[in-house]
């Protein structure tokens, strides 16, 4: 259930089929902006205390509450999310709608969520490629967005990110439908310890 009070254009919502209207009660503005809110919101305490429960000016209020509660909640539900597990999730970013789609298709043009993943990789090979299945089922509509990582020799207390990009000594990192895949061009087994973070779209 949904209600919307046009007077004053904002939707009070509850949480089904957020999907869908996660971004109508945010103005192009916000949008803009990176859907900031502003920290200005001023509430007289003897207005709030003297109020008649039964005015217009109460009804006021209760409008002006639900939109700073809406608002709060669209906000932090499209952050992006400082959360990374081995399972997948969404992270809270929001990329584009599919530019296939248009307003004659069958499904409506929406912004789309990013999932993300990391991938406990272990050790670096020592000079070879080393394959590690993500376990992520990938279809022809998926988009990746970001894929990157760090390693750490945490003996030498030496660390460097992935890919690692050097004249002779370079890291490459990809993905494919089944594997993530890391070649080293020299002995990196010293670095033990090696996270990679995958972040797609699925349509």
């Amino acid at each position: 259930m949904q209600a919307i009070l046009p007077q004053y254009n904002i939707l009070i919502a509850d949480t089904e089929h957020y999907q869908e209207r996660k971004l109508m009660a945010l103005t192009q503005a916000q949008i803009n902006a990176g859907a900031f809110l502003p920290t200005t919101n001023i509430w007289d305490s003897n207005e709030v205390e003297n109020i008649d429960v039964n005015s217009e000016d109460f009804k006021e209020l209760l409008v002006k509450l639900y939109r700073n509660i809406n608002n709060i909640a669209l906000s932090v539900n499209i952050r992006d999310a400082g959360f990374y597990e081995q399972t997948e999730f969404i992270n809270g970013q929001l990329f584009f709608s599919n530019p296939s789609l248009s307003s004659t298709s069958s499904k409506t043009p929406e912004q789309r969520q990013v999932f993300r993943k990391v991938i406990n990789f272990g050790a670096l090979p020592n000079t070879a490629t080393k394959n590690i299945a993500h376990e992520i089922t990938i279809t022809n509509a998926f988009t990746f967005t970001r894929i990157y990582g760090s390693s750490s020799d945490t003996t030498g207390n030496q660390f460097i990110p992935i890919p690692y990009a050097s004249s002779a000594n370079s890291i490459e990192l990809s993905v494919n439908a089944t594997n993530i895949s890391i070649t080293t061009t020299s002995n990196r087994s010293s670095f033990n310890t090696t996270y990679i973070i995958l972040e797609y779209i699925k349509d």
